[in-house]
């Protein structure tokens, strides 16, 4: 019986076959595919959130699916195959892991510190010529935010504690309420980036936190429905805000 992979790849290239195989997986592109990439990474992150082993596996699959499908794409245009991909994260790992697999010693105080030497000269052999080359574009916002201030951190462009990315983020709140409708979108773009500074400042990952904001908001606004017993619509708004004052008390254990 041949590996899993193998008879993975050869279904890939069974649904690519120019004649006889799948008419949807035959006319896509890198393009087409990207967005299934990404919404399939979300859902083997929803999985890992929700500790559902189960649904992890299945949605591992369909993540490694998308890189069979990828890699099918480009040995077609003669670029490369999957052994191709495979081995170059292999060489990659080798090499960003030297104490693993080479003769360097690994001291935890140096190892971030080589983590990001290692990646550096990563980046400046694909011709880089910026901290802030590298940052993918197709990023969440609130990532890319974080990533591309940590790159200037690094170059020391950064805050020494939280008290000025705090009067920062009350400064841009200012000129957002004070700013002109043609320039409200940039000054609100100002304010975000400046919370994502802030919460980086605490160590917390700006992503993580406003996952679990949105996680515990939709919880307690689904209470209240329940609570009003169906939509919320045709309520007040303090009737609304009854209920969701009611909905922080039982979650805190207190009686009404």
């Amino acid at each position: 019986m041949s590996p899993p992979i193998e008879r993975l790849l050869r279904i890939m290239a069974r649904l690519r076959d120019p004649q006889n195989g799948c008419d949807w997986d035959r006319t896509q592109t890198f393009a087409t595919i990207a967005p299934y990439t990404i919404e399939e990474a979300y859902e083997v992150s929803d999985a890992i959130n929700r500790a559902d082993m189960a649904d992890l596996k299945e949605e591992l699959g369909d993540l490694l699916l998308q890189v069979v499908f990828h890699a099918r794409m480009a040995e077609e245009a003669g670029h490369f195959d999957f052994h191709a991909v495979a081995n170059a994260i292999s060489d990659k790992m080798e090499a960003r892991h030297p104490h693993l697999f080479g003769s360097t010693e690994d001291h935890d105080s140096d190892r971030e510190k080589r983590w990001e030497t290692l990646k550096a000269k990563e980046r400046e052999a694909k011709g880089a010529r910026s901290a802030m080359d590298g940052v993918a574009l197709a990023l969440p916002a609130l990532l890319r935010a974080e990533k591309l201030q940590k790159r200037a951190a690094r170059e020391g462009f950064d805050w020494p504690d939280t008290c000025g990315p705090a009067e920062k983020l009350a400064e841009e709140a200012r000129e957002l309420e004070e700013a002109t409708p043609a320039d409200k979108l940039e000054e609100a773009g100002d304010l975000l980036f400046s919370a994502v500074n802030l919460v980086r400042a605490y160590g917390i990952a700006a992503e993580d936190a406003l996952r679990a904001a949105n996680s515990k908001f939709e919880r307690r606004f689904r209470q209240m429905e329940a609570l009003a017993g169906g939509s919320l619509a045709p309520l007040a708004l303090d009737q609304q805000e009854e209920l969701w004052q009611a909905v922080k008390r039982s979650e805190r254990g207190e009686t009404p």
